[in-house]
């Protein structure tokens, strides 16, 4: 899944707390909401803290998907509340592999090619 891909499914999944989320998907919407607030905050604060809750509901939306995709619930990220050990622990697990098989979550949607293999060589 590339940037377009990413932001365009997590922002038409906009309040979709069911399904999995794969890691690509995750951190470009991840990228896509840092860029997005960055840019808000030097233009202006009330743009700034408008943008956050518009970025919000996805934000948690695509989360509770990924941690779905490893096989944890969704209200593991009320871990996000504890500082510091909360954020490492939701960290490692965004950063896990997708579970290959389908789980209690539903199925693999996509796949990501194991490796890269360079346009022409197939």
């Amino acid at each position: 899944m590339n940037f377009g891909q990413a932001i365009s499914a997590c922002l038409s999944k906009y309040a979709t707390f069911t399904g999995r989320a794969r890691r690509s998907e995750y951190w470009w919407f991840f990228l896509f909401e840092f860029l997005v607030m960055a840019a808000a905050s030097t233009i202006n604060d009330k743009l700034s803290g408008l943008v956050s809750l518009a970025l919000l509901l996805p934000a948690l939306a695509v989360g509770a998907r990924r941690l779905h995709d490893i096989g944890k619930s969704g209200w593991w990220l009320l871990l996000s509340l504890v500082p510091v050990i909360g954020w490492i622990v939701l960290l490692v697990w965004a950063v896990q592999k997708s579970d290959r098989d389908a789980n209690a979550f539903g199925p693999l949607t996509t796949t990501e090619p194991i490796a890269f293999v360079p346009p022409g060589a197939v």
